[in-house]
């Protein structure tokens, strides 16, 4: 990814100062990268910078710490990365090293990572607030630990040890939670181009073809608008969707069955995340029609409740409701709706959330609850909206005619100062819409 542009800079450099901001004079942030793993021998995992790392500053080179240090006088934003090397840029790629941190990444002051460990007391002594979260980055908590030991053991000599460590979730991560324009951008053109490629998906479907095929179609399209996959893609064919987090991508799909896709593209480190559920030779069938307009409705009822000032916790809520409403309607549950959710009933069709935050993580930061009680919904949040219906193989009590049937329908949901703004709404989803797109193959 090239160097950030000036507005991108501009972008950072806000988000850093509202953090300091949040962390007062005494505070000290210290963010580590992400590190490059392994595959198998010499061969390593693409590389994904950590979220937080790539939120303040956009560098996208494992092996380097970014630190905030409020009033520092040569510098609140500090950087610690990897020297040049010409060698291993033949090898590897270009690398920024400390002078490109400066010039290309606006810090103030840029040394090599291998620094880090003799500044730090320096950086610690005197802070009595350090925001880092222990358990995050095995590999620096006990270098950052050790030093903070240094430090109260000198610290009758006049260098003050920190007193508190400050998890990022309190600040940087219920910032994150709040997407602003820019981020909002990002953000709608990977929902863009992930609706297209379901839309794809959708079209090169047949019966007789392969999961694994039409995946191809999704990343292909991923792949030719600068985009890689958000995570692993789902493509269940028949029972398949029944297992929710079903990865293989590896079954014929037979004409009859249903073919539930959860895919998103991530651009720019920001993800999408789409599901739809429709029948593999363009038709539902009587069953699958009634299962998925409740799954639908469900979905819609949900999404309206994504304004400003209601509960965090009313999509799950008014989903749930509908979903058990409809089991009951289908015969898949008997009893009062409010009695059957009480006491966890519908949890055997229906067992998981309704939504996510969606950002820079798939299942992004930022706080359900505050003080114990759901948070409510604020203009710039992004949620996603996913109920589903699962009837496993074999369900006992259950009508055979919906057995194997699951269904999941997802869109990427905006919280603004008015009506929620569905993100995704570039793939069909009515009964009708959807076997109209694919009647036209």
């Amino acid at each position: 990814m090239p160097a950030p542009a000036a507005a991108e800079l501009a972008e950072y450099a806000a988000r850093r100062a509202a953090l300091i901001k949040a962390m007062g004079p005494d505070g000290l942030a210290i963010i580590p990268s992400a590190r490059e793993v392994i595959r198998n021998r010499d061969s390593h995992y693409r590389f994904r910078q950590d979220s937080d790392f790539l939120y303040l500053s956009g560098f996208q080179e494992p092996d380097s710490v970014l630190v905030l240090a409020p009033g520092n006088q040569d510098g609140e934003f500090l950087m610690f990365v990897r020297a040049r090397d010409a060698a291993r840029e033949i090898w590897d790629g270009r690398r920024a090293g400390p002078e490109g941190a400066v010039s290309q990444y606006g810090a103030d002051q840029a040394f090599v990572i291998d620094e880090l460990d003799k500044q730090l007391q320096g950086l610690l002594s005197g802070r009595r607030r350090v925001f880092y979260t222990f358990g995050e980055h095995p590999e620096w908590d006990p270098k950052i630990a050790a030093v903070v030991r240094e430090i109260r053991e000198v610290s009758r000599r006049g260098a003050a040890a920190p007193t508190d460590f400050v998890a990022l979730e309190t600040t940087l991560h219920e910032q994150r939670l709040i997407k602003t324009e820019a981020e909002l951008k990002l953000i709608r053109h990977a929902c863009q181009v992930t609706a297209g490629a379901h839309v794809r998906a959708m079209q090169a479907t047949q019966p007789g073809g392969w999961e694994w095929a039409v995946a191809a179609e999704i990343h292909h399209e991923f792949e030719r608008h600068d985009m890689q996959c958000g995570y692993g893609s789902i493509v269940g064919g028949g029972e398949n969707a029944c297992i929710l987090h079903y990865k293989e991508n590896e079954s014929q799909l037979n004409n009859g069955d249903l073919l539930l896709i959860d895919a998103g593209g991530e651009y720019r480190g920001y993800t999408a995340d789409i599901t739809r559920t429709f029948p593999i030779n363009g038709r539902y069938s009587g069953a699958q029609k009634e299962v998925y307009e409740v799954v639908l409705a469900a979905q819609l009822a949900a999404i309206a409740t994504l304004t400003a000032g209601n509960a965090s916790s009313r999509p799950h809520e008014v989903a749930t409701k509908a979903l058990t409403e409809g089991m009951v309607a289908l015969g898949l549950l008997e009893g009062d709706v409010d009695t059957l959710i009480a006491e966890g009933k519908h949890r055997q069709f229906y067992m998981h959330g309704t939504g996510h935050w969606l950002g820079l993580d798939v299942h992004d930061v930022g706080r359900y609850k505050l003080d114990g009680v759901a948070r409510n919904f604020e203009p710039g949040m992004v949620m996603t909206v996913e109920p589903g219906l699962y009837i496993a193989p074999g369900t006992e009590g259950v009508d055979p005619r919906f057995h194997g049937i699951g269904i999941r329908i997802e869109d990427d949901v905006l919280v603004t100062g008015g009506a929620p703004e569905v993100l995704t709404s570039g793939v069909p989803k009515a009964v009708a819409e959807v076997e109209a797109l694919m009647a036209g193959r």
